[in-house]
């Protein structure tokens, strides 16, 4: 059942509505043109069809709109000055070094603006070695003008009748992952499992889980529609996924000392039955997904109340038998109780009127996305070899014109455009996914190869080939950001099937092929290590302090609200978001570091506890966040509470200035707030909930106490690293 629910959200999901909207692109002009006797004008307009769907990302209209437009212009301006000098080798080695420059940069701006380089790279390649009169060129740009035109009446069409679809998908696989994430944290629960490496994988979640929260934000509140309208569907899908937020911040709020709960409570069974919840609460947020990614009314699987009933009555026993103190799990109870609650509301939205929903909502959510104005003044800064974007175009402009002008010198390769493809995909700012994407591409073609070699042998019937073809071609651009292994799997046969139709030598085109990748994987891998490496351990300082100062500004948020000025909801909402995509960011650059050469790999070690420290961290300056506002409305904060919570803002702050980034966006600014006599009680009063506030502090002080000695041992060991360069220039 399982399976099959697997296996249907797939079908219903924004990467298979991707490779349908591409295939329907790509693949009517071939069949109109090729029954009207001129197949090959038909794969020009095929071709303008693919490069504007390969740049369509997800994304609000207007903004896919303009990515559009641009990638036609820029691929029409590429092809025009390809095709003036490209029987010169000499001009297109220095075009080939301009423009790669030029459109790597482009990554500078945004991830869209990124994908439009890629794409003029990529019509760039195609043209190096083809020859065309000027009534040919001039016949081709107006075929792929119309291929241009007919994918963007197609892809705005289909947002048009259906304009939240790419927002129902994308926020459906943000709420499975958000299920992983629960699946990960219920593990805690379990007193066989490890929790350092379970900590690792929770990292590596996370930071899939803030991918996908920023893209329903981007879908969600970039687009005039979801601004502007008052529909039902626009204002549902606003609070769903306003929920989901909320609902993943108490999925951190359930957080405490792991080995001491499993310690003190393990042998009574009670840490069993918060895992069984749990996972049961994340197949609720599965079947919420599934129905909402299968445009269907969501309705509850399960009634938790007599479950939850179980739970406080197990505490009790427990409490009266072994005579335990059980804030702990009573505090464990609520946080479950309040992802319940959220689950509950999330049901309860599809009732909602449209009249029901606060314009507020709204115009306050377009404050947590990232402006979408194009500065070039970004360009302009980074134009210096600190910036990894500067570094890979430099990169990718040496490699590709220096490979096409040795391989064309000494004929190396009868097509040298499988080379050039090869090294523009797989070459990456970073080495560690330049070295996945070329395994994963090698691998891909071979095997692919072997498919693709078997079809042509077996399959003669030119029917069949070209339904295989489709089939392929539909199932590699669905996989593409799914598994790209076997996107390129499908991908491979798809190329040779095409190349069957217009070649017979397809065999000799198998071998070349995987030849040609082979040769550009290693040219690719080879310039990540020699041509302005970027290494990870280099930036990994700039990372640290973003993270400190998100979790600085955090717990200072909670001294705020003690003083009496409470932060607005979306003030506060806003904090949090930075402490989430800093945490994320964080957990994804030790990744990227973690798949460098050993001799790279600076500090692995302190960098892994620090990432560990700062994930513990976050999730307890949630539960305090929590704790404060129930002890406040309860009066139970004492000035000791307030002595606790500036020691640890203290200590934060003596970390993030020994990092001493340089870079702008790092300005820190500390922050202290007068806390009124009557706002806090006196050191000496005790109850239930001001002992585990202190108990909290106590434990996030050590933590952060923990995180400044890291960071100092870090600074002590880069300085020792810088002197003996320093004592050389010197000399």
């Amino acid at each position: 059942m399982k399976q099959t629910q697997e296996i249907k959200s797939f079908f219903y999901s924004q990467y298979f509505a991707d490779g349908i909207r591409i295939t329907i692109g790509c693949i009517v002009p071939v069949i109109i043109f090729a029954a009207m006797g001129q197949f090959m004008n038909g794969t020009f307009v095929s071709f303008g069809a693919l490069l504007l769907g390969l740049s369509d990302t997800p994304g609000a209209p207007s903004h896919r709109r303009i990515g559009m437009y641009f990638t036609s212009i820029f691929t029409i301006i590429t092809f025009i000055l390809t095709v003036s000098i490209n029987t010169n080798v000499y001009l297109v080695t220095i075009l080939i070094a301009i423009l790669c420059f030029i459109f790597a940069m482009f990554a500078v701006l945004n991830a869209r603006a990124s994908n439009v380089g890629l794409m003029c790279t990529l019509m760039m390649l195609i043209h190096v070695d083809t020859p065309f009169t000027l009534y040919a060129a001039l016949t081709y740009l107006f075929y792929y003008s119309i291929g241009c035109l007919w994918y963007m009446i197609v892809s705005l069409s289909i947002t048009q009748v259906r304009p939240y679809r790419l927002t129902q998908q994308e926020l459906s696989e943000s709420i499975r992952h958000v299920a992983d994430y629960l699946r990960l944290k219920a593990n805690f629960y379990d007193i066989n499992v490890d929790n350092d490496k379970n900590y690792l994988k929770l990292i590596e979640k996370q930071v899939e889980v803030n991918n996908h929260q920023e893209n329903v934000r981007n879908l969600l509140f970039q687009s005039k529609r979801s601004i502007k309208d008052t529909t039902k569907t626009g204002r549902y899908l606003t609070f769903v996924f306003n929920d989901i937020i909320d609902l993943f911040e108490q999925s951190m709020a359930t957080h405490y000392d792991y080995n001491t709960v499993s310690e003190k409570f393990g042998h009574t069974g009670i840490l069993n039955e918060f895992k069984h919840i749990i996972l049961k609460l994340t197949n609720e947020l599965d079947h919420i997904a599934y129905q909402l990614n299968a445009n269907r009314t969501p309705t509850p699987m399960y009634n938790f109340d007599q479950e939850i009933n179980l739970l406080h009555r197990k505490i009790d026993s427990i409490e009266k038998e072994f005579h335990y103190n059980t804030i702990a799990l009573r505090k464990i109870l609520i946080n479950v109780r309040d992802i319940i609650r959220h689950i509950n509301d999330i049901y309860s939205y599809s009732h909602l009127k449209s009249t029901e929903v606060s314009k507020l909502e709204i115009d306050d959510a377009k404050k947590f996305i990232e402006p979408s104005i194009i500065d070039f003044k970004k360009i302009r800064e980074n134009l210096t070899l600190d910036s990894t974007y500067f570094r890979h175009a430099l990169r990718m402009a040496i490699v590709m014109s220096a490979t096409y002008f040795l391989a064309k010198s000494f004929h190396i390769s009868e097509n040298i455009f499988w080379i050039l493809l090869t090294i523009m995909v797989i070459l990456k700012p970073g080495f560690g996914l330049t070295k996945s994407r070329n395994i994963q591409r090698l691998m891909g073609t071979i095997i692919g190869g072997l498919i693709g070699a078997f079809i042509l042998y077996m399959v003669h019937d030119e029917t069949i080939r070209f339904i295989l073809l489709i089939l392929f071609f539909l199932s590699a651009y669905s996989l593409f950001r799914v598994n790209y292994i076997v996107a390129v799997i499908f991908m491979t046969p798809y190329v040779l099937i095409m190349l069957s139709f217009v070649s017979t030598n397809t065999m000799e085109v198998t071998k070349e092929r995987i030849l040609d990748t082979f040769i550009g994987g290693m040219i690719a891998f080879l310039s990540s290590y020699v041509i302005f490496p970027n290494w990870e351990s280099t930036q990994i300082k700039e990372s640290m302090q973003k993270l400190l100062i998100a979790s600085y500004h955090y717990i200072a948020l909670t001294l705020k609200e003690i003083a009496g000025n409470d932060p607005t909801i979306t003030e506060y909402k806003l904090v949090r978001k930075k402490l989430y995509v800093e945490t994320a960011n964080m957990g994804s650059t030790f990744q990227r570091m973690l798949t460098e050469p050993k001799n790279k790999q600076k500090y692995t070690k302190d960098v892994n506890r620090f990432v560990i420290f700062n994930h513990v961290l976050a999730s307890f300056a949630i539960t305090l966040h929590n704790q404060v506002t129930s002890s406040k409305a309860n009066h139970t904060i004492t000035k000791n509470h307030v002595k606790l919570i500036r020691k640890i803002l203290s200590a934060l702050e003596t970390a993030i200035r020994a990092l001493n980034s340089s870079n702008e966006e790092n300005k820190f600014i500390p922050v202290d707030f007068q806390i009124p006599e009557n706002q806090v009680a006196a050191d000496d009063f005790e109850d239930e909930n001001s002992n585990l506030l202190t108990e909290q502090l106590q434990f996030i002080t050590k933590i952060v106490s923990d995180i400044a000695k890291l960071v100092q041992q870090l600074k002590e060991k880069a300085d020792a690293e810088l002197e003996p360069t320093l004592n050389n220039n010197d000399n």
